[in-house]
Parts: C-alpha cells; sequence; structure tokens
C-alpha cells in the first residue's frame, strides 16, 4: 500500500511545475514579440520602396506603383491574418495563467494534505488529483508551444514577403 508520504515526491515535483507554468509565456513570447517587429519592418520597408526615387519615366513609376500595390495586398491579407490570430493569442496567453492558478492552488493543497496525512494510505481520489495537477502542466505547455509555432509561422511568411518585396521593388 502506499502511503500520501511515499506520494509526496510527486506532489512535490507537481506542485513546483505548476508554479513555474507563470513562466510558461517566456515560451511564445519572444516567438509573439519577433512576429510584431517583423510586421512593422516590412511595413517600413514597404514605404521606403513607395517612394523609389530611382523611377524616372511614368511607365517605371506607373509599374513600380503596381507592383507595390500588389505587394502591401500581401501584406496587408497578412496581417489582416495575424491580427484575428493576435485574439486567439491573447487568450491563450491568459489560459497558461488559468491553468498555473489552479494548478498551482490544487498541487500546493495536495502537497499540505500529503504532509498532514503522511502515515495514511493514498487513495485512488489522491492519485486522479494529483494527475490532474499534472494534466494543467501540459496544457500550459502545450497552448505556449502552439502559440510559439504559429506566430513564428507568420513571421516567417513576413520575412518572405520582405525577401521578395527586397527583389521585385
Amino acid at each position: 500500500m502506499t502511503t500520501w508520504g511515499d506520494f509526496q515526491a510527486i506532489t512535490q515535483l507537481s506542485a513546483g511545475l505548476n508554479v513555474a507554468i507563470l513562466s510558461f509565456v517566456d515560451i511564445s513570447l519572444p516567438a509573439i514579440k519577433e512576429r510584431r517587429r517583423v510586421f512593422a519592418k516590412a511595413r517600413e520597408e514597404l514605404e521606403i520602396h513607395r517612394k523609389n526615387p530611382h523611377k524616372r519615366t511614368e511607365t517605371e513609376k506607373s509599374e513600380h506603383a503596381e507592383a507595390v500595390g500588389a505587394i502591401d495586398r500581401q501584406l496587408f491579407d497578412l496581417w489582416r491574418e495575424t491580427g484575428a490570430f493576435e485574439n486567439v493569442e491573447d487568450s491563450l496567453m491568459r489560459s497558461t495563467g488559468v491553468f498555473g492558478f489552479f494548478g498551482a492552488i490544487l498541487s500546493l493543497g495536495l502537497l499540505w494534505y500529503s504532509a498532514t496525512h503522511y502515515d495514511d494510505v493514498l487513495s485512488l481520489s489522491g492519485e486522479v488529483l494529483t494527475s490532474i495537477s499534472f494534466i494543467s502542466l501540459a496544457g500550459a505547455l502545450c497552448v505556449n508551444l502552439f502559440t510559439a509555432s504559429k506566430a513564428s509561422r507568420y513571421a516567417k511568411r513576413c520575412n518572405e514577403l520582405r525577401e521578395r518585396m527586397r527583389r521585385e521593388l
């Protein structure tokens, strides 16, 4: 028979990791900041290309304006797509805090309970509650990895558009 005392190390691990969930935003925050920086940079570069003083004839100016307009539309469409994701991104970031808060409360409560009932037999409900406290960890990790991945993909697409802008304009 397993006692709460035998199981306490697992409960301590759960408590420590659930308190650490709040630092999980460090997984996705750099990717989010990079995405925003890349989009701002792309907008600046497009404005520089828009004012290209090397186009002298009306035909050159017209062709250039058309090419700038095409890239501007693509950049706008990509920005609009990421704008829709920003709302999801914000709610995912908030969910990390919710996972962390409830996971920490549950695991700290279990840690306290295991300390006060050290020699008592571990019940099935104790095992289940401890398992649930680890699920909050997995949820927060998955949310932040998904957010970072999605933000990185948008930044990559924007960088590809910037590269095309440099080549074609």
